[in-house]
């Protein structure tokens, strides 16, 4: 229990039982997940509860944002010492098969220079393919034949 309320501390986020049980579901994937993942992970909380506490974890940077291009809003823990600014930014990847999507923390976005009187807020940089276990599971297939 101490680590949900650390995190929640650390990120100056008041700690509830919706908090903490929210936290505990998203502490349990491995992956991005859409809020559609953690209704389904915590069938007794409502969705818009699940959404007001997302925006609320969002806000205080306990998580980041990643628009896959699948018309569903992904989400991922931030690290510890993340505070979500251009510098802890990282590439993600979105599987074409089965449709995860995957926080890519040791590949940084590449430096664009933007011309003089553009400010940098956010950067979303995604990489489209195939994940390992489908590639795996394609490998398997085309080897039966």
């Amino acid at each position: 229990m101490d680590i949900y309320l650390e995190r929640l501390k650390r990120r100056d986020i008041k700690p509830t039982a919706i908090r903490i049980l929210t936290l505990k579901g998203i502490m349990k994937f491995e992956r991005a997940f859409s809020l559609t993942d953690l209704e389904n992970l915590l069938d007794t909380v409502d969705k818009s509860t699940l959404f007001r506490t997302l925006t609320l974890f969002l806000n205080h940077h306990l998580i980041h944002c990643i628009d896959d291009g699948s018309g569903s809003l992904k989400y991922s823990l931030c690290a510890n010492e993340c505070d979500c600014s251009v510098d802890d930014l990282h590439s993600h990847f979105y599987c074409v098969k089965c449709h995860k999507t995957f926080c890519l923390r040791d590949i940084p976005i590449p430096v664009v220079t933007l011309p003089e009187g553009f400010t940098l807020q956010s950067i979303n940089y995604v990489l489209k393919g195939i994940c390992s276990d489908c590639e795996k599971h394609l490998q398997a297939s085309a080897n039966e034949k």
